[in-house]
């Protein structure tokens, strides 16, 4: 085989590149220049020649990951999605609560017009200074209330005594209430209710809904003052107790 030459300086050489998805066929001559620094450019341009050369073919497919990319990129994430706080959830009491009272005398309050309430809930809670005891209610209107001071605990309609754990024992009597199966919302069912970290209140006994009103008792460890107050969003009586001093 003779010896090849090379191309002079000055000369122009064409390059024959294979165009993609065409097999060896040519798809377009590019003049390439044997100055060093066209080389440079020539060499840039054929480690790029796939992205160049695409629509050499008239092929107009799209790449899927790219595509997958893309869409992923333009859709929001699930993660950034957020959710309305929940009002039941919020915290029970409120700041503009009455101030306890210098005593321990019984404290009462009304029922809505259209009051007929069931109990769905009880539970306690420790603050600075006090004990809550918070007896959430459903159906229809807000419930009043009666709580005061009793030397024993019974049951409302039979007259059973009632074991209450405390050395004091507060009643517990909601007016404006209903049966459950006509207010339509399932009644409190649990035992008694304690928390470990309460420092007054040492449980609260769920008796009763009779004839309009429903009676629960809430031991005590002293006959401390108590205040008590409504709030809404769901209804709930809210009984506070300080306390000893």
């Amino acid at each position: 085989m003779g010896a090849r030459s090379s191309p002079g300086a000055g000369e122009t050489i064409h390059a024959v590149v294979a165009c993609p998805g065409q097999g060896a066929r040519p798809c377009q001559a590019l003049p390439v220049s044997t100055r060093p620094r066209a080389v440079a450019v020539l060499l840039l341009s054929l480690l790029a020649g796939p992205a160049v050369l695409s629509g050499c073919g008239g092929d107009d497919e799209t790449d899927p990951a790219s595509a997958s990319s893309t869409l992923a990129a333009e859709e929001p994430s699930s993660s950034s999605a957020t959710t309305a706080p929940d009002e039941e959830t919020a915290e029970d009491g409120a700041t503009d609560a009455p101030p306890f009272p210098a005593n321990a005398e019984p404290d009462t309050a009304d029922a809505s017009a259209d009051a007929s309430v069931t109990v769905t809930d009880i539970r306690i809670g420790r603050h600075e200074g006090f004990d809550r005891v918070v007896f959430e209610v459903g159906g229809t209107g807000t419930p009043g209330w009666d709580v005061r001071y009793v030397d024993a605990a019974s049951s409302q309609g039979s007259g059973a005594e009632i074991a209450v754990d405390g050395s004091a024992i507060l009643q517990v009597t909601l007016t404006g209430a209903g049966y459950p199966f006509d207010t339509g919302v399932e009644e409190f069912s649990g035992g008694p209710v304690s928390s470990g970290d309460a420092e007054v209140v040492t449980e609260v006994v769920f008796d009763a809904t009779f004839e309009g009103t429903t009676v629960a008792f809430v031991g005590a460890r002293a006959e401390a003052p108590f205040r008590v107050y409504l709030l809404d969003g769901p209804p709930r009586v809210v009984l506070e107790v300080a306390d000893p001093s």
